[in-house]
């Protein structure tokens, strides 16, 4: 039996939208869903006798993705057998951001093994250092091992996120899932779609993921200036104004959202570094540009041998997107599909950051307002 994918949805109200989805006997399922449904203790006995097989992943969202549809308010699974391909998972608590590298490097050190080809990872998304993460799996990763996935998300409430690996979803949990054996091929893509606009400033003073001054003045009150009346909305309104964040002389820059903000410190807290000395500018939403920028996203994720369909595809994209493209946002997803093919199975979510290399030869780096796609096919 080839590898097989069977989804499904869930709701308080409507229970299971279909009852076919155990017959594949899944190695994995990915369980996506608001953080109210994944604190019901519910819930976990609900997936657990469903699947009592599978290694099951939870992950708590900013609005849940499956087939061509969004959704708020559903738990979501995507069952998946594999016929070659050997599954393991790991998770490791953090206490705040100082100990995400440490985390990525624990992790990496459990899974790693001579046929690991890929990495699956789904992170806190209010605690954790994004960048570190990143930096700390490549490191302890053997060359070569693809490493995508995301940071959870709590809707716009940035109040707490909840991730589980086979057991109750926890706050301040990174779990990785490996994959292991050569029949497996992984492909992703990932990209934005905002314009920078205004001068670059030099970020002058920071710390990790914490920016206090920008051109020697104080952060918090730059961007209040810039947002006017959607400044009383922070966190939360700075989703619609990210920073593009690049080193001197050098166009290529990763994009930053506001995780938090600290009114007696006169900080904000962004998902990823912030280095010091390096440049940022504020950047705003092009409705068509983040359309189009997932469309291409899924252009980077054409597979082989002779183009061969993936039989799943992952879609992590930005709550930021979500919260601009509003009644639209199905559009980005719809996109997709267009590319990667109609009858491809999509799941995924919306997030607080999203984690993939930018290009193949690129490693693992944190990422926010794109959308970032993940392609999955046995050969």
């Amino acid at each position: 039996m080839a590898m097989t994918v069977r989804q499904n949805r869930w709701t308080p109200r409507e229970g299971w939208h279909s009852r076919d989805d155990t017959e594949a006997k899944p190695q994995l399922v990915l369980t996506f869903a608001p953080t109210d449904l994944l604190a019901q203790p519910e819930t976990l006995a609900l997936l657990s006798n469903r699947y009592p097989e599978a290694i099951i992943a939870y992950c708590s969202t900013a609005g849940e993705i499956l087939g061509e549809n969004v959704f708020d308010g559903s738990l979501t699974t995507t069952a998946v057998h594999f016929e070659h391909t050997r599954i393991k998972g790991a998770q490791v608590p953090v206490v705040d951001a100082s100990e995400s590298r440490r985390a990525g490097l624990t992790l990496a050190a459990e899974l790693r093994d001579n046929d690991l080809t890929y990495v699956l990872v789904l992170s806190d998304g209010l605690h954790v250092n994004g960048s570190d993460l990143a930096a700390g799996l490549e490191e302890g990763l053997p060359k070569g091992v693809i490493v995508t996935g995301g940071l959870s998300g709590d809707g716009s409430r940035f109040t707490r996120t909840l991730i589980g690996l086979d057991d109750a979803p926890q706050e301040k949990i990174i779990l990785a899932i490996g994959f292991y054996g050569d029949r497996l091929r992984v492909e992703h893509g990932s990209m934005g779609g905002w314009d920078p606009f205004g001068p670059d400033r030099l970020v002058t003073r920071s710390r990790g993921n914490i920016l206090y001054e920008l051109d020697g003045r104080s952060a918090l009150d730059l961007y209040k200036q810039y947002l006017g009346d959607y400044a009383a909305e922070l966190p939360a309104s700075g989703l619609l104004f990210p920073l593009l964040v690049h080193p001197n002389n050098e166009e290529k820059g990763l994009v930053r959202t506001i995780l938090g903000v600290d009114e007696e410190g006169q900080s904000l807290t962004f998902a990823g570094d912030i280095p010091e000395g390096s440049y940022a500018r504020l950047m705003k939403a092009n409705f068509d540009r983040l359309i189009e920028g997932a469309v291409e996203a899924a252009k980077g994720c054409t597979l082989t041998p002779a183009n061969q369909e993936p039989s799943l595809a992952l879609l992590i994209s930005c709550v930021g997107r979500k919260l601009l493209l509003k009644q639209r946002v199905e559009e980005e997803v719809e996109g997709v599909l267009e590319i990667l093919g109609g009858t491809v199975p999509c799941t995924g979510f919306y997030s607080y950051g999203e984690l993939s290399p930018l290009v193949a030869t690129d490693t693992c780096e944190l990422h926010n307002q794109t959308m970032t796609i993940t392609t999955f096919v046995e050969v």
